[in-house]
């Protein structure tokens, strides 16, 4: 049976990375399989998680680029090395170019602590999010996962989940309940489904 090759992009501890790796483990990803991680950052914990679960990791720091397009170029030679046909970024810390997520059109898949059009866009991320969102007050928040496009955030959307706010949060609290109830269940879900689409032709 084909299985999309899948990259996963990181950047910090890869939690994300651990629940698409659990995810692979125990049969919810069954139409696709990571073939390697890459961090922007040396040192990324998820690396670490990539090696324990046998996946090729590789760097790209960003900061030893000379500008964006290097970065991306250096990117882009793995993903063509490793045969990549859906990119995942799970806690990648960089706006890709529009060059870049053109060229992989409805291939790039990102998770956002928020139900979007709620708190996204540049300069909405990691805890800013859940910020913004005990800020406004909202009684209920999530995650999303969405297609990339060169707009931050503004790709279609493939799943959505809420999860309540409690009188009681702080960012911290709020973005470790996002995280499980909706980040690590929706992201899976997401990548199977995209990763069957691809199969079919549909995307």
């Amino acid at each position: 049976m084909k299985k999309v090759k899948i990259a996963v992009l990181v950047s910090g501890g890869g939690t994300n990375l651990q629940a698409l790796i659990d995810a692979q483990n125990s049969g919810v990803i069954t139409s696709g399989k990571i073939v390697c991680v890459i961090s922007s950052k040396p040192g990324a914990y998820a690396l670490t998680r990539a090696e324990n679960a046998g996946i090729d990791a590789y760097t790209v720091f960003k900061k030893e680029c000379k500008d964006h397009s290097e970065f991306e170029e250096k990117i882009e030679k793995i993903l063509i090395k490793k045969g990549a046909e859906l990119i995942i970024l799970a806690g990648f810390m960089s706006i890709l170019s529009a060059d870049f997520t053109k060229k992989h059109e409805n291939r790039i898949i990102n998770v956002h602590p928020a139900l979007i059009p709620s708190f996204c866009g540049a300069g909405y991320y990691g805890l800013k999010v859940h910020e913004a969102a005990l800020g406004y007050g909202v009684k209920v928040t999530g995650a999303t996962v969405h297609f990339v496009n060169e707009i931050p955030d503004g790709g279609k959307i493939i799943m959505q989940k809420a999860v309540r706010v409690h009188d009681n949060d702080t960012p911290e609290k709020l973005q470790k309940r996002v995280m499980k109830q909706a980040e690590w269940k929706i992201l899976p879900a997401s990548a199977e489904l995209v990763c069957k689409k691809i199969i079919s032709g549909e995307v």
